[in-house]
C-alpha cells in the first residue's frame, strides 16, 4: 500500500527552489530518491499539469491514505 506520508518523503524536495513541479518532475524526483515501484505508478495517474505545493497532489489522489 502506498500512502501520502510516503509519498511526501520521496517528492517533498521538488517543490524547493522553483517552488512548482509538474507530473515528469516529480516522477523523476520520486525515481531519484528511490521510491518504490508502486509509488511511481500513483504519480504517473496525476494530471499532466504544474503543482505548486503536496496539498495539490492529494485533492487529485484522494483514495491515497495517509497512514498504513
Amino acid at each position: 500500500m502506498v500512502t501520502r506520508v510516503e509519498i511526501a518523503d520521496h517528492i517533498e524536495t521538488a517543490f524547493v527552489g522553483a517552488g512548482a513541479a509538474d507530473r515528469a518532475e516529480l516522477i523523476e524526483t520520486a525515481k531519484r530518491s528511490g521510491a518504490r515501484p508502486e509509488i511511481v505508478a500513483v504519480l504517473e495517474r496525476l494530471p499532466d499539469r504544474r503543482y505548486a505545493n503536496l496539498r495539490q497532489l492529494w485533492t487529485e489522489l484522494p483514495e491515497i491514505p495517509v497512514r498504513a
